[in-house]
């Protein structure tokens, strides 16, 4: 059976005719699912920081947890261009921390690095227990999805999420692909241990809306209302 190159194109050209094209097409890449917070407290725990009422597409900071099998699925979003993270601590300071940052590159892309706290700098580890993994840059944001297991070989720089931990909330901007430090000096954290078996819908009002709520300055503003009111002797 002799089959010459000229029959080969003489049948790719019939075919192309039939079909319309002349091989299969890939199928669409799904575009990015916008994260859901009407779940949070119910069906996924969540982290907010900004504004009274904020979204994970308005608030400064976005996190949510939720168990899937074996894993843990987290999905961060922040008003940055560079990158947003969230890290486990054995208590609130920055050093020795475990943390799993989304970061904005050059070309567009955003990548789930894999980090561990050494003091106050924070250095890339190779070995990335992230999964799944999906992320967008849109609207000044960067936002991401990805899953890592729950037990993992006991090292240093990789935590077990089945215990409680300190999350520590932190973003910034990033040159060429690389995280510099954060955006405020002193980046938000969980006021107590968090555990991934107990869902919490937990809003921490950022600096600018902290002002006038706690106690203290409540009862500031009523003595001085008090004084002006009351006059001076």
């Amino acid at each position: 059976f002799l089959f010459s190159i000229t029959d080969f194109y003489s049948l790719v050209i019939i075919y192309s005719d039939y079909t319309g094209y002349p091989f299969p097409t890939a199928p669409p890449v799904d575009p990015f699912a916008k994260i859901r917070v009407d779940d949070c407290g119910k069906t996924k725990g969540c982290f907010r920081y900004g504004k009274p009422g904020c979204n994970a597409e308005t608030c400064d900071y976005f996190l949510s947890y939720r168990r899937i099998g074996a894993d843990v699925e987290f999905e961060l979003s922040a008003d940055t261009d560079g990158w947003v993270a969230v890290g486990f601590s054995s208590d609130k300071k920055m050093g020795g921390d475990d943390v799993m940052a989304c970061v904005h590159d050059d070309n567009g892309r955003v990548r789930i690095q894999h980090f561990y706290n050494v003091g106050q700098w924070a250095k890339e580890i190779q070995r990335n227990p992230a999964r799944d993994e999906e992320g967008v840059f849109e609207s000044n944001r960067v936002t991401c999805r990805f899953k890592r297991p729950v037990y993992v070989p006991r090292e240093e720089t990789i935590v077990d999420l089945h215990l409680s931990w300190y999350y520590l909330f932190a973003w910034g901007p990033a040159i060429q692909g690389s995280i510099t430090r954060h955006d405020i000096d002193s980046p938000p954290v969980s006021e107590r241990v968090v555990s991934i078996y107990k869902y919490e819908d937990i809003f921490m009002p950022s600096a600018a809306y902290q002002t006038f709520s706690s106690p203290f300055c409540l009862l500031l503003i009523v003595a001085l209302t008090f004084y002006l009111l009351m006059g001076t002797p």
